[in-house]
């Protein structure tokens, strides 16, 4: 399993369109911009995506 999830993979993952799925991802690396992270654009670190989104993770 790959460190990051990708915008098409949100989508699936939240049942949501592609446009609100690239949104989730912008917002969530911008937040990890602030902290002081580099971001990789249309994907996401997986662990930070499931703890905003309140997943336990497997």
């Amino acid at each position: 399993m790959s460190k990051f999830i990708t915008a098409a993979e949100v989508a699936e993952e939240l049942n949501v369109s592609m446009s609100c799925a690239y949104k989730i991802v912008q917002n969530l690396n911008e937040e990890l911009r602030k902290m002081g992270f580099f971001t990789v654009s249309g994907k996401v670190n997986r662990k930070f995506f499931e703890k905003k989104f309140m997943y336990e993770g497997e």
